[in-house]
């Protein structure tokens, strides 16, 4: 019986490290750079509001009925997205509502679209995209939402939506280490065949956010303004063009 209780003692603390050490694994987000995040704050044309679990980025000019739910990479910090999709807020008139994921890993976030959708209820034409694991996500999300589209950020899908006969934007990096171009071409078929599947030179994974060097990842060659640029640039393909 001693021997019984020693056992059961050790698997205890061993559970109980092996969540502590989880826990501390996936508070050590990827920090937004404060400069890029303050820009987008200052910009007169959007307007941003902070909830519990979500960032609403909307246009203070005339709205556009689009919006878009977006999940950030895994332990990437949501505020790391803020001016990279600020842009197209700002140019197109479409809403962006960035998730703060469950334990800042996407797949631990059960909550179904309609749950952020709730957070800007003006819109009426939802896409909801992410970056990264978090695209992955959205692929899932894309599967059983109420949605029209899905967006890409360095990201490819795991489950098959060939048919689902959804708006795919799909961007990818030339300089991405990690969602490399040949990755996402590799995916290419779980996508609908009129999926746009655009590349765009000189970027990689980190720039479609701003939170500093990623490991794994290349060297960009694009400024932080060009990044943006093209980005939304290849948003408003989509927003401002519907099928």
């Amino acid at each position: 019986m001693r021997i019984f209780r020693r056992t059961i003692a050790v698997v205890i603390v061993v559970v109980v490290l092996a969540v502590v050490a989880f826990l501390f694994y996936s508070s050590m987000v990827m920090r937004g750079d404060r400069a890029a995040a303050l820009e987008a704050w200052n910009d007169p044309a959007v307007q941003i509001t902070s909830t519990d679990h979500s960032i609403v980025i909307s246009p203070t000019g005339g709205a556009t009925g689009a919006g878009l739910v977006f999940i950030p990479g895994a332990k990437v910090d949501p505020y790391a997205y803020l001016y990279k999709l600020s842009g197209i807020v700002a140019q197109s008139g479409a809403t962006v509502v960035i998730t703060k994921p469950t334990l800042n890993l996407a797949f631990f976030d059960t909550r179904p679209v309609s749950y952020f959708e709730a957070d800007a209820p003006d819109v009426t034409r939802w896409f909801v995209g992410g970056h990264s694991l978090g695209g992955v996500r959205a692929c899932q999300l894309a599967e059983s939402g109420d949605v029209v589209g899905l967006v890409l950020f360095g990201s490819y899908c795991a489950n098959d939506l060939s048919g689902s006969g959804l708006e795919v934007l799909s961007i990818s990096g030339s300089d991405d280490g990690l969602s490399t171009p040949d990755k996402i071409e590799a995916a290419r078929h779980l996508l609908p065949s009129q999926a746009n599947v655009v590349e765009i030179e000189g970027l990689n994974h980190a720039g479609f956010g701003d939170y500093g060097a990623q490991p794994g990842d290349g060297v960009a060659t694009l400024t932080d303004e060009q990044e943006r640029a093209a980005i939304t640039d290849q948003l408003r393909s989509l927003f401002d063009h519907p099928r």
